[in-house]
Formats: C-alpha cells, structure tokens, sequence
C-alpha cells in the first residue's frame, strides 16, 4: 500500500492543537484533496480508507509534537539568559550553606568561574567580620523559615571587596532537604552614596552646630521644622520649638513685615534680606538680621525655607551709641544743638502748616561759676545734671529741652495757640516754673581725695530769655539769637529773670 503523496501534503504542515475529532476531520479533508487516480486499487476500499485517514491523524500529531518540542527548547533558551544575564546574582545554597546552583552575574560578582563555585560554601567569600552576622542570618531562614534580608560585605576572589545585599527565602521539597534562594546584588554604589551623604550631613551639622548665626529650617506655613544649636542660647531647648510657629517670638510691632516677606519668598523662590526683633522669654529684645531661601523638591516645587539670621544687637546698639554722641549731650543725655535745630525746623513747619505759635527760652545759669572754681568741674557736672533733670520735669513730653553748651540750655514749646498773646501767656507760665524750680536749693553729694563723701547745698539761678515764633517768618538761627539776647537782658538786669526777646527791644 503506497501513500507517498499523501506524506507529502503532510509534511509541509505547521502544528496544530487539535481533539481526535478535529483531527479525524481535518484527516478526512486532506484525504479528499488527494487526486484518487494516484489512489491504488483495493478490494476493501473502506479498510483502505481508514488506513490512510489514520495514519494521516498520526503524522500531523508527530508534527504537533515537534512543534512543542522546539518551542519548549526556545523557550528553555530564553530562560537560561534571564537567569545567567540578569542583573542581580541568582544563588540557591544547601542547608550546609554550600553554592548548589549559582547564575553567571552571581559568579562574576564572586570572581569565580561558575562550574568552580560549585560545592563551595558561601562564608568563605563573606569578610571575616561579617562571617557571624551572615551565620545569625543564615540559620535564622532556615530555623524561622521566614524571608530575611541583610546586608554583608563580601570579598571577591580576584578583586576587591564590595557591599552586598542578600534577600534570602527557605524553599522545601518533598522528601529532599530545603534549600535557600537567594538573590544578590551589588550595593557598592548605593553605599558609596549613603556614605557622602553621610559626609555632607556631617559636615553641615558641624557648620550649623559651630557657628553664632542662628540657622532655621521651616514649612511652607512658617513652622519649624529644625533650629539650630545656637537657638538655645535664645530660647532654651531646639528640641522643644519644632513645629511650633516661628513667628510667635517676634516682636509685635515687626510681625506683620516679616510674615510677608515670608509669603513673598514663598511664592516668587526669591530670598530676602530683612532686620526684625526677638522678644525673649525674659522680655529682652534682640536685634536680628535675615535672609531667607527657599529649598524645592525634586519636581522643583517648594518644599521648604531655610532662615540664617545674625544677632545685630550689639550693632544697633553701637549704632545708638554713635547717634547720641552725634545728636545727644554726654553728661545731661539732652539734645545737643545738632538735634536742636533739627527739632526747630520741624516745629517751624509744623507751625506754618497748623498755624500754632512756638517759643523757644534761652537759659542761662546764674551761679554756677563759683561752684566750679570752689568744687571742681566733676561738682559742677552733678549741678547739670539735676538741673536737665528738673527742666524736663517741667515740660511735656512733646517739648524739646537741650543742652546747648556750658552752663546754658534751650527749651522749645511747640503747638501753643494761634493768638500771639494767649501764646505769650503760655509760655510765661511755663517759664515761671522752670525758674521756680532751677532757684530750689541743689544738694551735691562731693568727695575730695582721700575724704568720705560729703553734702555740700548751692543756690543757683537762671536768667531766661523768649522768642516767640509761628511759620517760617523767620530762620532757626535768628529764634535762637533773639531768645539770646533776651536772656542776656535779663541777666543784665540781675538774674533769675524773664524776658521776652520783644522786651529786649524796647
């Protein structure tokens, strides 16, 4: 029985899954196709016809078989080169701890060659002071059988040592010993970066920890979020400020200003540089400079504001130092002529736009000379200073009293009346009880070298002299002039008088 054409036809076919019946109607088909004059003669032409139909059903399940069979070994292939190449080391090692199966990065990763790894035990590439961390390790997946992961440094074979993670897992089977799995994967660079992170954290926690500006870290609302040592010496613990408002300590007056400049560095990134004050614990002020920067994420939206700040203090303390000798008297703490005329020019304009008169009294001490040459100059410095004391005691807070050289000093009224007279009446009054008190008895607590302090009692006058004034009729110099010459009309008349500068005229 000859049925070449039939193998023909079947051998060019691909491979197909199909049932018996499936297959016997494809069969069936095939068979149709066949020409039947190349079909041989046969008594029986049924028998003949499953014959051919069955084995027609057993070549297409012989290609069908070698189908799978290729695809299985490609199949196979393709797995192999995930398991050799993948980028972490694959490891399965016995309960002993030996290597049974290792891929080829694990291999590469130890420095060995694959077939020579076998049968060895995994501690000997493990540094030896990790060898009883990684048995701890080891005996705690096979005890527990629960998935482990650590950390181990270990040593190549043919090269240097490098940091390694092990995620380990028990794995039994029937009737055979349990194994460990085990993936490995190089951690050298991730430490590496642990490590100058590490550094740089060190590094600024040492800048931060070491120096006097006072470096804060804050949310987007204005909490804390880290202050640095240097805030102790302000406030007591750092620790006890975190994620409390860092506004709460600012003075009142200053809060406002610094929470928009805060809104401000918020929403634009761009820092600012701006002076405000602390109110301590204890009711002390200090003096702060800042600037502030914004810190963004890694998407570049705003994560956070860092605030260095420099304890100015002493500075604008300095500063108020050098303006009180610029514009204040050393011995009396009063206004000097520099501050004096600054103030008769606003007084002035406040004059010429409210319409009120001003005066300004000239002063002149009577007798003070002889308690100079009797006493010394430092007796006479006591004899000033309670006589600043006893002039600004006589007048408004609103009201100027200065020294303005010697024995002599000024007193300016501002925002009398608008009437001349009734001004002039003021001013008199005033005047009358800056006299009165200058003539009371000064008591002056002296001590000569060598002797205890003493009491000693001095008289001592005034001679005062006004110039009344309104707008700007006339020039700062020539109210101070005519208040002089005032005064000097009365001190020739014999002293402790007052007069007014129209007075010295007539």
């Amino acid at each position: 029985m000859q049925i070449e054409p039939q193998n023909q036809v079947f051998m060019a076919m691909k491979r197909t899954d199909k049932n018996p019946t499936q297959l016997r109607q494809e069969a069936e088909a095939q068979l149709a196709r066949v020409s039947k004059t190349k079909l041989k003669q046969c008594p029986d032409e049924e028998l003949l016809h499953e014959l051919q139909v069955h084995q027609i059903e057993l070549e297409m399940q012989n290609e069908a078989l070698r189908q799978s069979q290729i695809e299985l070994e490609e199949s196979r292939d393709r797995y192999v080169d995930f398991y050799d190449f993948a980028p972490v080391g694959y490891l399965t090692l016995n309960h002993e701890g030996m290597i049974d199966e290792i891929n080829l990065t694990g291999a590469t990763l130890l420095g060995v060659e694959r077939n020579k790894l076998l049968r060895r035990r995994f501690t000997h590439f493990v540094a030896t002071k990790d060898r009883d961390h990684w048995h701890r390790d080891f005996l705690n997946v096979l005890t527990h059988d629960e998935p482990l992961t650590c950390e181990l440094v270990l040593q190549r074979e043919d090269g240097p040592r490098f940091f390694a993670q092990l995620d380990c897992r028990l794995l039994r089977k029937d009737g055979k010993e349990p194994v460990v799995r085990a993936v490995l994967t190089d951690i050298t660079g991730h430490k590496r970066v642990e490590e100058t992170l590490r550094e740089q954290e060190e590094f600024f926690r040492m800048i931060t920890e070491n120096v006097d500006d006072f470096i804060a870290v804050l949310d987007l609302k204005g909490r804390r979020l880290y202050n640095s040592p240097s805030y102790a010496k302000l406030f007591g613990n750092t620790e006890a400020m975190k994620g409390t408002d860092s506004f709460a300590e600012i003075h009142p007056d200053d809060r406002e200003h610094l929470e928009r400049i805060f809104k401000e560095t918020v929403q634009s990134g761009i820092g600012h540089r701006t002076e405000f004050r602390f109110v301590l614990p204890n009711g002390d002020i200090r003096h702060m400079e800042s600037c502030g920067g914004l810190i963004k994420n890694s998407q570049g939206k705003a994560s956070r504001v860092v605030v260095v700040s420099h304890d100015i203090t002493a500075r604008k303390q300095a500063e108020d130092e050098i303006r009180n000798l610029a514009f204040y008297d050393e011995l009396t703490k009063l206004p000097n002529r520099r501050l004096l005329n600054d103030r008769l020019e606003h007084t002035m304009a406040a004059s010429k736009r409210n319409g009120l008169y001003g005066v300004l009294m000239f002063l002149d001490l009577d007798n003070f000379k002889p308690l100079n040459d009797k006493h010394g100059h430092d007796v006479g410095d006591l004899l000033l200073i309670e006589v600043a004391k006893r002039l600004t005691s006589c007048v408004r807070e609103v009201d100027t009293v200065a020294r303005f050289g010697g024995d002599e000093f000024v007193v300016m009224l501002s925002e009398l009346d608008k009437d001349k007279a009734e001004s002039a009446t003021q001013a008199s009054i005033v005047a009358e009880k800056i006299r009165t008190a200058l003539a009371e008895p000064y008591v002056l607590k002296i001590q000569h070298e060598g002797q205890a302090k003493t009491s000693i009692e001095h008289h001592c006058t005034s001679s005062i002299g006004l110039a009344l004034f309104i707008k700007n009729e006339a020039s700062a110099e020539d109210i101070i002039k005519w208040a002089d010459m005032a005064m000097y009309q009365g001190k020739e008349a014999g002293g402790n008088q007052i007069r007014f500068y129209d007075d010295a005229n007539t």
